[in-house]
């Protein structure tokens, strides 16, 4: 399992990655969504209505590029996973 998110935390520079690399990286990104995403509701959400028109777009805009990774992210592993699955004898 990946090791929590650390703010400032180096990524990977390629999404293609090995699959316990692209698990670990699918599991940050997801948690970085989860946590940016949590900052736009409830309790939260006076702050996100006071930072602007333009920062709220500009926070949506980096929700969905990890989203959009974590798509991709996803379909690699399901994809490697399907060929390991069809390699393995029955």
């Amino acid at each position: 399992m990946a090791d929590q998110i650390i703010a400032g935390q180096n990524m990977p520079k390629s999404l293609r990655a090995t699959c316990p690399d692209a698990a670990d990286l699918l599991e940050k990104k997801s948690s970085q969504l989860q946590s940016l995403l949590s900052c736009c509701y409830g309790d939260c959400s006076e702050w996100f209505d006071a930072i602007g028109a333009v920062h709220r777009d500009h926070v949506m805009w980096i929700a969905s590029d990890l989203a959009g990774e974590v798509a991709e992210l996803a379909q690699q592993l399901l994809r490697r996973i399907n060929a390991a699955d069809a390699s393995v004898p029955t």
